[in-house]
């Protein structure tokens, strides 16, 4: 299959992208930032194996935010 160039995208797959690739980021950073941060005793599983897991696109910051904080209160 043969790539094509982004202005040869459908708009609604070009109005995806250009809306979705920074949300993307933007959850990555927030993830990073929140796993550098918080103390060990405050995730679930070792930190190491959280790493890679931030940069599975697009689960991985998902999973952490979600699912591999404990939560506070």
């Amino acid at each position: 299959m043969a790539r094509r160039r982004f202005n040869e995208l459908p708009r609604g797959q070009r109005v995806a992208t250009m809306v979705l690739a920074p949300v993307e980021m933007v959850l990555t950073a927030v993830a990073a930032v929140d796993l550098a941060r918080r103390p060990q005793r405050q995730i679930r599983g070792p930190k190491a194996a959280w790493w890679p897991v931030l940069f599975i696109q697009p689960v991985g910051p998902v999973a952490y935010l979600g699912w591999g904080r404990h939560r506070q209160g």
